[in-house]
């Protein structure tokens, strides 16, 4: 049986999670997803860390699973708790030092974006429904509504402080339709800052409540 720890994105609501959690349960595995006070100006990085670390526990050989913002939480709890494999799912990937404010500039984010969107021709004006909601069943967005917050912006100026990207298993996990953090943009950050192969599957970036059972299925064989 492994542990899987679930680290959402921005807005920090655990119910993003709320499709893929019983999969993994249901495979008689434990799936505990963190809830994270996006909303909180007095909230940063260590302490999104700190509750992650707090769910961990006493836990060993985790499987960490990080979605989007939570990318930047993920390498802050590896040097602190025992973690036996990273997997991040259409994530920021940081390096030592950076905050998340200086990440889209610094990865060149904002030109790939528009360069997808006038390739695929979707809007590049940005809108919940084109960028997160465009594969995602009506149903369960509509279900997400109460359990959405905005993200505060302290944590785009928290540094993340960490020596170097953990020497254990690590997979990037991208959705093939991702219009906000494109499969070419993730494919080269992944490549620049990880040195490893994206994998990837159909979805767009709230991967985890269009495609549970392919998350949860790539999970599983990790």
């Amino acid at each position: 049986m492994s542990a899987f720890v679930l680290v959402p994105g921005a807005g920090g609501s655990a119910w993003y999670w709320s499709r893929v959690v019983p999969l993994l349960q249901q495979a008689g595995h434990e799936a505990l997803a963190v809830d994270l006070p996006g909303d909180d100006e007095g909230a940063g990085l260590p302490e999104y860390a700190r509750l992650v670390l707090e769910a961990i526990g006493g836990r060993r050989d985790v499987v960490l699973v990080a979605q989007s913002l939570g990318g930047f939480t993920a390498p802050l709890v590896c040097e602190r708790a025992s973690v036996g494999g990273l997997v991040l799912v259409n994530a920021m990937i940081p390096v030592p030092g950076e905050t998340p404010g200086s990440w889209w500039d610094e990865t060149g984010w904002a030109a790939a974006q528009q360069d997808a969107a006038k390739a695929h021709g979707y809007s590049t004006e940005f809108d919940a429904d084109t960028y997160f909601l465009h594969d995602v069943p009506p149903e369960v967005a509509a279900e997400g509504a109460p359990y959405q917050r905005p993200e505060a912006n302290a944590v785009f100026e928290s540094v993340c402080d960490f020596a170097g990207w953990p020497d254990i298993p690590t997979s990037v996990l991208t959705g093939e339709a991702d219009r906000f953090f494109p499969l070419d943009f993730q494919r080269r950050i992944a490549r620049e800052r990880l040195r490893v192969e994206p994998d990837v599957v159909p979805g767009g970036h709230l991967i985890a409540l269009a495609n549970p059972d392919g998350v949860a299925n790539y999970l599983l064989r990790r």
